[in-house]
C-alpha cells in the first residue's frame, strides 16, 4: 500500500467507489474487516455498488464496526486518525439500521423485481426499481432481491412512506420487502431563486429546447443529498409530472446517471452548467 497524495481522512460518509479511487489496493482492507466484500474484487460489480453505497453503509451491510473499518482505510493511507475504543474493535456488530425491519403484512399481493444479474454485469438498477415502486397499489407489496443488502435504498424510501424487511438466503443473495407504511416525509421546498432563464450548452444532454412558461415548471433541487436520492428523487418526480409540465433538476454537478435514464424514458433535456454553484436540467417530454 502506498501513501495518497490525498491527504483528507476517509470518512464513513465517503462513498465506497472515492475510496477505492484514492488506491485500488484497499479493496483488501475491506475484505480482511469481512469476506462480504470480496466482491469488490470484482471491478464490474463495485462500479455500481462502490457507486450507491457509503463507508458507514458498507459496514451495516457487512456487520463490522465502522468506526474500526474508517481507522484501517486510513492507516492503510498513511493516515493517523485516533485509535477507535475497544468498544468497537472488529468483533463488535454494528448498531442496527435506523430503518429497522418490519414485518410485512401478510396474503398482500408481491411484486417481484430482481436485479441481482443487473448488480453483477455492472448495470445500474436503480430506475427499474423505482419504476416498480411508483406502480405499487396501495396494498401491494415490493419483494427486491439483490446481491447485498440495499441500506442507501431503505432510508431513501423510508422517507416516502415505505416500510421494509430483510432476509439474507446466501453471501450474495437478500431480498428486501417494501410497503407503504406511513405518509412520507415533506420534501423540503424548492429554491425559488434558481427560476431564471436557462442558458444552453452544446453537447451530448441537450436533445432540445423547452420554454415553458413558471407555472407550467416543476423544481426539485438535489444539492446536497447523498446518492442514490438525487436520482430516486428525479425519478419519482418524472412519473407524476403532468402533461404539458417540465421538470429543472437542480444539482451540484452534472447528473451523469441521469442523462442516459432520460433518453430511454423519451424525455428530452436541456442542461446548463454554467453557474459555479448550480448545474441545472431542464427535462420535459417532447410533443
Amino acid at each position: 500500500m502506498t501513501a495518497s497524495t490525498d491527504l483528507r481522512p476517509v470518512s464513513a460518509n465517503d462513498r465506497v467507489n472515492e475510496v477505492l479511487a484514492r488506491d485500488e489496493a484497499l479493496v483488501e482492507i475491506f475484505v480482511r474487516h469481512s469476506e462480504h466484500f470480496t466482491k469488490l474484487r470484482n471491478r464490474t460489480m463495485r462500479k455500481v455498488m462502490g457507486r450507491l453505497v457509503t463507508v458507514e453503509d458498507a459496514a451495516r451491510i457487512a456487520a463490522v464496526p465502522v468506526d474500526a473499518l474508517v481507522h484501517d482505510l486510513n492507516a492503510a493511507l498513511g493516515i493517523t486518525t485516533p485509535t477507535p475504543p475497544a468498544a468497537l474493535s472488529s468483533d463488535t456488530p454494528t448498531p442496527p439500521s435506523p430503518h429497522a425491519a418490519q414485518t410485512r403484512p401478510p396474503h398482500a399481493p408481491v411484486v417481484e423485481v430482481d436485479v441481482r444479474e443487473d448488480l453483477r454485469q455492472g448495470r445500474e438498477p436503480i430506475a427499474r426499481i423505482m419504476s416498480a415502486v411508483a406502480a405499487l397499489g396501495d396494498g401491494d407489496v415490493l419483494r427486491l432481491r439483490a446481491i447485498f443488502h440495499p441500506a442507501p435504498l431503505l432510508a431513501v424510501l423510508a422517507k416516502r412512506g415505505f416500510a421494509n424487511e430483510s432476509e439474507q438466503h446466501g453471501p450474495d443473495d437478500w431480498s428486501v420487502w417494501f410497503w407503504r407504511d406511513s405518509v412520507p416525509a415533506t420534501a423540503p421546498p424548492p429554491r425559488t431563486g434558481d427560476s431564471s432563464t436557462m442558458s444552453s450548452r452544446t453537447g451530448e444532454a441537450r436533445v432540445g429546447t423547452s420554454s415553458l412558461p413558471d407555472d407550467r415548471t416543476v423544481w426539485i433541487d438535489v444539492r446536497g443529498l447523498q446518492p442514490p436520492e438525487p436520482l430516486v428523487r428525479t425519478l419519482a418526480a418524472l412519473e407524476t409530472l403532468p402533461a404539458g409540465h417540465q421538470l429543472v433538476h437542480v444539482n451540484e454537478r452534472v447528473p451523469q446517471l441521469l442523462l442516459p435514464m432520460l433518453a430511454e424514458r423519451g424525455f428530452a433535456c436541456e442542461l446548463d452548467d454554467s453557474r459555479a454553484d448550480r448545474v441545472l436540467v431542464r427535462i420535459w417530454r417532447p410533443a
